[in-house]
């Protein structure tokens, strides 16, 4: 579980212009683990990137660790 969190912040820091204000929520469900990623209001379009194009790479790359026998869920929340 930390393998994924050190992951998405190790990716999710240099892209954004505020990276004291990102933070990572896990919630853990039946069939999922959601990992609620937060960004200052001005860095979502950054995360998310033109037709969510950058967010799309970064869940490609965070569903292939492995968790527990569970899904991995990645959601950007304001």
């Amino acid at each position: 579980m930390t393998d994924v969190k050190e992951l998405i912040m190790t990716i999710v820091k240099p892209l954004v212009t505020e990276p004291d204000q990102v933070s990572l929520e896990i919630t853990e469900g039946e069939e999922y683990m959601e990992y609620h990623l937060k960004v200052a209001e001005s860095d979502i379009g950054r995360v998310i990137g033109r037709q969510g194009r950058i967010i799309q790479a970064i869940r490609t790359l965070v569903y292939f660790v492995p968790v527990e026998g569970k899904k991995v869920r990645l959601l950007v929340d304001q």
